[in-house]
């Protein structure tokens, strides 16, 4: 089912179900300022059940989103250029696409929310 224009995509989807033009949501959950960088945690968020993902940038003129952004690529071990910000510019709470997910990426992202080997 493809995506409509209006409507943000369901974080519930995983990359088995995304067609290879389709991006995969990440719902993520920034904590700015903190004293070392950190991906990794669960926070029950407004987007879904959110990667926590610390950063030492402030939450000034979007240093921490940016920080976030690069944080997560590397964290799943992407190109910072296919990760970007779907949702949430100026909230802690933010939904990060990732264009043409490679297979297994929902489980990356569950070992690094949930702690869960898959």
């Amino acid at each position: 089912m493809p995506t409509r224009p209006d409507r943000p995509p369901d974080p519930r989807r995983s990359e088995a179900t995304a067609g290879p033009d389709e991006a995969f949501p990440i719902p993520v959950r920034v904590k700015p300022g903190a004293s070392r960088p950190r991906v990794g945690g669960r926070y029950d968020g407004p987007h879904g059940p959110a990667l926590v993902v610390a950063v030492h940038a402030p939450p000034v003129d979007g240093r921490a989103t940016e920080a976030a952004r690069r944080a997560l690529a590397e964290a799943l071990g992407l190109r910072p250029a296919v990760v970007s910000l779907r949702a949430g510019a100026a909230s802690r709470d933010k939904l990060f696409l990732v264009e043409r997910p490679p297979v297994g990426l929902s489980d990356v992202v569950a070992r690094l929310r949930d702690g869960v080997d898959g």
